[in-house]
């Protein structure tokens, strides 16, 4: 069975929304290496319409952008939407859409060959796939910043969901990653 992961950058008050707006100045070399290391485990990528749209629209043409450009632009990416078509795919090489249920979809690939299977670019999409039992790995990376407004990663009203932590390491800059997955109550 192949490994499901996902990572998001995260505020100290919790906002995972455009991470862009908050984390640029606190990448720093050892947060690299992490994400480097986990890009080389990983040949298959899930995105949520958002996520896909967005990034859809910046790293096909994002050749400054070295290694992770590379990386998103050859990898194979499935993506979850009810609004978008097969042929909105062909904006971004690489790109399917899924058809069927999600957690269908991702229960199948999960059981096919291969390596690691990492949700990107998708606040709902990593929100479904952990409460649906799926998600072996959930890296939530710290910076120390207060962000001030945007999208959580857990709402009220969630369901109650244990989890333990594998991993915790903090990098130069003060970015604290912290590796959780579910707990096997």
């Amino acid at each position: 069975m192949r490994k499901l992961i996902a990572g998001l950058f995260h505020s100290v008050d919790g906002v995972v929304q455009d991470p862009y707006k908050f984390q640029f100045d606190n990448f720093d070399d050892g947060l690299g290496r992490m994400l480097t290391s986990i890009q080389a485990e990983t040949d298959t990528v899930l995105m949520g319409r958002v996520g896909w749209q967005d990034w859809a629209g910046y790293w096909p043409n994002a050749t400054q952008d070295g290694d992770f450009a590379d990386f998103i632009n050859a990898v194979p990416k499935h993506v979850a939407s009810h609004t978008l078509s097969a042929a909105d795919m062909a904006a971004w090489s690489n790109s399917q859409l899924m058809t069927g249920e999600l957690v269908d979809v991702v229960r199948d690939l999960k059981a096919q060959k291969g390596g690691t299977i990492a949700a990107m670019g998708g606040i709902s999409l990593v929100r479904q796939l952990l409460f649906a039992g799926l998600m072996d790995e959930l890296s939530l990376i710290t910076h120390p910043v207060v962000a001030g407004a945007g999208r959580h990663l857990f709402e009220p009203g969630d369901p109650t969901t244990r989890l333990e932590l594998v991993r915790c390491e903090v990098t130069d800059k003060g970015n604290v990653v912290q590796v959780y997955r579910k707990r096997a109550d």
